[in-house]
């Protein structure tokens, strides 16, 4: 028989809240899953890094982050900080069905949900946490199922919206839980530097800084107008976040797909250009794969460009009209990068496929037209690769290319064309 949930009002619940929003953020995500499945890694400093050899750290151990190893680092700059420092190629793949698997424990208690990111995700329990009694309890209840159906630790935060409910779990972490109700939002704020709000990255911090705006108390005490003046129609809401507000609902539909791309971190700088469109070719596959997979057709075409320097920039074309085709795409970026008068060596690519016509996979009135071949020539090979793996049948001028740093899109989603690893 069904075990009968007794609803009782715990303190601290405030049954006059207009919305309650959980964030559930995976500790070190894809570190912890490394160790959760390597005994030998467990209690160790780790960092997962790509597969190139010029890569560098996408998550860390708490073990590591005690040494001051980041995200971002170089490996070099990482060993520094920590000799004994154990690095793990990322297994995107795992990542992605652990995700996947995150989402389904999540969908059990709020079908709201937003999947932020490969370790993110946003609940509205508005709704539905009387099934569980109190949100206190939704939230204990969905930790320990995470942590026995998955064998990982996460954190929860809660809050009235989506910037507080993420300041909870950052201030919780690791393996915590930290619930701020709307009438302790003013004094957590108070002295709280202004990074630590979601959004608020570097600059906008400096720039804050130079303003005499230290604290986010100080932001949300701030007189409209020079923000205005300095930031424009950001100013306002920087204003607003500084008092702990943010209108911003979640995003249970899936955001409309706005372009499909992919770039790679070479493993050593190119020069030749001749080497550098054989990279964009692979890039290139990889894009209209995607692109035909979800049935997506574009005009504009984005080749971005990196120095070995780090300066980055990018150009555009548009096409006369929609494509999906590996070679339209290929050809549109090499003439691209033809156009382009490079003055250094070249450290990472990307090419993008937007402005779209969705494809509705109509035949072609003239099925013997050399667009037609192409088209069927592309469903077969993305066939077998389909079927038995990325990269069974490629372009041949591609053999020789490395694979790239493989790190995983921020912009990566569990399912649809967001998933960049199917």
């Amino acid at each position: 028989m069904p075990r009968t949930l007794v609803l009782r009002q715990e303190p601290g619940y405030n049954p006059a809240m207009a919305s309650i929003i959980a964030c559930v953020d995976m500790d070190a995500f894809f570190a912890s899953v490394e160790q959760r499945d390597n005994p030998d890694l467990r209690g160790k400093p780790i960092a997962v890094t790509g597969g190139g050899e010029r890569t560098v750290i996408t998550t860390s151990s708490y073990e590591a982050r005690a040494y001051g190893v980041k995200t971002g680092m170089t490996i070099y700059q990482a060993k520094k900080l920590c000799p004994d420092i154990m690095l793990v190629v990322g297994n995107n793949r795992k990542y992605a069905e652990i995700c996947a698997m995150l989402e389904e424990i999540c969908l059990r208690f709020t079908p709201d949900l937003e999947i932020y990111s490969i370790d993110e995700v946003f609940l509205d329990i508005t709704q539905s946490y009387h099934l569980l009694g109190t949100p206190e309890r939704l939230a204990m209840t969905l930790k320990n199922t995470i942590k026995k159906e998955l064998g990982l630790t996460c954190t929860v935060g809660m809050g009235s919206n989506v910037l507080i409910a993420k300041l909870a779990s950052d201030l919780a972490k690791p393996d915590g839980f930290r619930w701020i109700q709307e009438n302790e939002v003013p004094s957590v704020l108070e002295r709280l530097p202004v990074k630590k709000l979601w959004g608020i990255g570097r600059h906008t911090e400096e720039k804050l800084k130079a303003m005499g705006i230290i604290t986010c108390g100080e932001l949300g005490r701030a007189p409209l107008l020079p923000l205005a003046e300095r930031f424009g129609i950001m100013g306002e809401r920087l204003k607003e976040m500084g008092c702990g507000k943010l209108e911003r609902p979640l995003e249970i539909v899936p955001p409309e797909t706005k372009s499909i791309g992919h770039s790679t971190t070479l493993p050593k700088d190119l020069s030749k250009r001749d080497d550098m469109k054989n990279c964009l070719l692979r890039l290139s596959e990889k894009v209209g794969r995607r692109a035909r997979r979800y049935g997506y057709k574009g005009k504009r075409i984005t080749l971005t460009v990196r120095y070995a320097d780090f300066k980055t920039f990018t150009r555009q074309t548009t096409l006369p009209s929609p494509t999906n085709d590996t070679g339209e795409i290929y050809r549109a970026t090499a003439a691209i990068l033809d156009g382009i008068r490079l003055k250094k060596s070249v450290r990472l690519f990307g090419v993008a496929l937007s402005s779209f016509d969705h494809d509705g996979d109509q035949m072609l009135l003239f099925d013997e037209t050399k667009r037609a071949k192409k088209a069927a020539l592309a469903k077969a090979m993305d066939t077998v690769n389909d079927k038995f793996g990325e990269h069974t049948i490629i372009q041949a001028a591609t053999i020789e290319q490395d694979a790239g740093s493989g790190v995983i899109s921020p912009s990566w989603r569990p399912s649809g064309v967001r998933n960049s690893d199917r």
